[in-house]
């Protein structure tokens, strides 16, 4: 079979991320799909703009799997690139911004990026990465303002997107062929690179439509950075499938991101515990119309009922659900059913669709209902491999599931009960404590805004529970109130052996806390107890 005839049969069956704003491009053409301020782009526009671009991506010798790094935060270049990428049979790497620059540099070269595409306001960070990344071809910035550095020369993101014709790309495309490059935050070691596929970009935005029950045509906000699984494969990719209008922040704004719910009618979103506090306490951002918000998501950290509850009277026609999943098995992966919305309300939900979720204990034996173990995955969402780590992508696959690191129960109703990372399960006289069931304990109290709970190295103890608090604006607590407060609520040893308030957590570039920046802050905390 020549090259042509096989290219043409793979046009027609394939499953490509690409294909996917090719199909909304016909049927939404004039609807607009991409909101970056100022800036809109209908779906024709994506489609030819997203065309020219893998065209010219192409013409620049690149070769199917070859990588394109991305420097930017959320914005339309972003998702042009991104979806150039799917169509050229490219594999887009955005740069996880919240790295430090010796880590970009190593991811960057890491992957062998060729070419590199940078945000004109990011372009003082991108300016001294060439000179680390030997692979590295050409460099282009989005924006009106000339910039130059690390020994190459910079071209405009425009030029490039010109130089490319708007024809339909007919490139030969593998379902499990790799379309994007994810790294991890590397919080112990160096960022890990997380390959995922074509197939599991698409099941997991159908998966996510499904679950979500998406209409055709709405309105999805996104403040959580592109360079994140949630961002581009729970609200991006699915808002494209379905004709929606994906508006793009920069970052989170309390009074701007009202705004931009009211004036969209914005659907659905994710935002962080703290991103909800800060709407409840702007006056002028709670007076905003949400009535168009039917799926008010939150992640990476637990909520008290009483916050959940105030959540839910700010937005009383939504769902307030907790997500979860991780950038190597696509999220979302456990969502809560509406009925459950109450009953359930500190659990993870349970599957969503293609998604199959049992508990392993360490011999690699799947455990019946109701004890706990680590939670592990099947579905065609999982990712092709960690790049440049055998061993590790060995251990994460082993006894034929994926192995998430997460301990937890799954009860009578196939309902998840999460109760900790497994690395942050703390070992304390003898006894094994949950993190998150410290922190929730403390979430409860009137005072407290955000908890962190760790182990810290003790003689006595082994390890000491010791919680890190964030109190609510103009609220006051002393560490005795506290930790009387966890005596009356949990169990003796499950109570913190100190709680130390703070003004603010360490965090990775979504939010997430770091807990080992925490661990190494507080080192020898009792070395004279």
């Amino acid at each position: 079979m020549s090259l042509c005839s096989e290219i043409s049969l793979n046009m027609i069956d394939r499953v490509s991320v690409g294909d996917i704003l090719s199909r909304t491009s016909d049927i939404f053409p004039d609807n607009i799909a991409l909101v970056d301020g100022d800036r809109t782009l209908t779906y024709r526009a994506f489609e030819n703009q997203a065309n020219q671009t893998a065209n010219a991506l192409l013409g620049l010798g690149l070769n199917p799997g070859d990588t394109v790094g991305l420097l930017a935060r959320n914005c339309l270049e972003l998702m042009i690139t991104y979806m150039a990428c799917a169509k050229a049979n490219l594999v887009c790497a955005p740069v996880n911004l919240g790295l430090k620059p010796h880590e970009i540099a190593y991811c960057l070269n890491d992957c062998g990026a060729r070419v590199l595409i940078v945000e004109e306001a990011l372009a003082g960070a991108g300016k001294d990465l060439p000179a680390h990344l030997p692979a590295l071809e050409h460099v282009y910035w989005t924006g009106s303002t000339a910039t130059e550095g690390g020994g190459k020369s910079w071209q405009p993101f425009e030029s490039l997107v010109q130089s490319g014709r708007t024809d339909p790309v007919e490139v030969l495309t593998g379902d499990r062929d790799p379309v994007q490059l994810l790294y991890t935050s590397g919080t112990t070691a160096n960022p890990k690179g997380v390959i995922t596929s074509h197939l599991a970009v698409t099941m997991t935005a159908m998966s996510n439509t499904i679950a979500n029950q998406t209409p055709p045509e709405a309105s999805v906000l996104c403040t959580l950075p592109m360079f994140h699984c949630t961002a581009i494969n729970a609200l991006a990719i699915p808002s494209i499938l379905t004709g929606g209008k994906l508006v793009m922040t920069k970052g989170f704004d309390a009074k701007e991101s009202a705004r931009l719910i009211e004036e969209h009618s914005v659907y659905m979103f994710v935002f962080l515990p703290m991103m909800y506090q800060a709407i409840l306490a702007d006056p002028e951002a709670r007076s905003r119309d949400f009535s168009s918000v039917r799926r008010a998501f939150y992640a990476m950290a637990p909520m008290s009922e009483p916050m959940l509850k105030k959540v839910d009277d700010l937005f009383p026609s939504a769902d307030i659900v907790l997500g979860s999943g991780q950038t190597e098995f696509l999220p979302m992966t456990c969502l809560i059913r509406t009925e459950h919305q109450w009953s359930k309300a500190g659990s993870w939900g349970s599957a969503t669709p293609l998604t199959r979720v049992a508990i392993m204990d360490d011999e690699g034996n799947l455990l019946p209902r109701g004890q706990s173990g680590e939670i592990v995955y099947r579905g065609p969402q999982a990712m092709i491999r960690y790049l440049n780590m055998p061993e590790a992508t060995t251990e994460a696959f082993k006894h034929g599931w994926f192995h998430s690191g997460d301990i937890a129960s799954i009860d009578e109703d196939g309902v998840i009960w999460f109760t900790d990372r497994k690395k942050d399960v703390i070992k304390t006289g003898g006894e094994n404590v949950a993190s998150l069931e410290v922190e929730r304990c403390l979430l409860g109290h009137p005072a407290v805004s955000e908890a962190a709970v760790i182990g810290l190295p003790h003689d006595r103890w082994g390890e000491a529970i010791t919680a890190n608090v964030i109190l609510m604006p103009d609220a006051q607590a002393t560490e005795a109130e506290l930790i009387d407060f966890c005596k009356s609520n949990i169990a003796g040893f499950k109570v913190p052996k100190a709680i130390v308030i703070v003004d603010e957590f360490p965090r990775t570039g979504t939010g997430k806390i770091q807990k080992h920046m925490i661990r190494k802050s507080l080192e020898g905390h009792y070395s004279d107890n």
